[in-house]
């Protein structure tokens, strides 16, 4: 499994960045998003926008919910932003949307910024954290350093 979800991180990231070329910066978010549901779609994968995610209180009482930009697979949450960088709430609410879900990983990806921006995210349900992996943090300092490179 953790293969497969590798495989499916690296195609999205790849794909995320083919568009982050050939779309620039200055859309609206939904432009993005369908952008990369439409070549994932393209490629197989099952993909769902938009998708509710219900929150519940820890009696079982529903709360609320979400709508996560995207489900790949059913295993991996994609939010988009179009923004100048990450903030703080951009993270917390890719965990919020892993935690409602019950899934282990997430992506999350800035076609604002001039440089390419993307972060993984894998939560621990047994203790309900979240991580960077450090390999992928590693890859994209140097993804970055490539990027301006030329």
């Amino acid at each position: 499994m953790e293969a497969k979800i590798k495989e499916l991180c690296d195609l999205v990231r790849e794909t995320s960045y083919a568009i982050h070329e050939y779309h620039g910066t200055g859309h609206l978010e939904k432009v993005y998003e369908n952008a990369l549901a439409h070549r994932l779609r393209k490629a197989g994968f099952d993909v769902k926008q938009q998708h509710p995610l219900k929150v519940f209180d820890e009696d079982g009482t529903e709360i609320g919910d979400y709508y996560a930009d995207l489900i790949v697979e059913d295993v991996l949450i994609i939010e988009l932003k179009a923004c100048k960088t990450f903030s703080e709430e951009h993270k917390a609410q890719l965990i919020g949307y892993l935690r409602s879900a019950n899934l282990e990983h997430g992506l999350l990806i800035n076609f604002g910024s001039y440089k390419f921006q993307i972060k993984k995210f894998v939560m621990d349900k047994a203790k309900r954290t979240t991580s960077i992996p450090k390999a992928l943090s590693f890859l994209l300092s140097f993804a970055s350093f490539a990027l301006f490179r030329g």
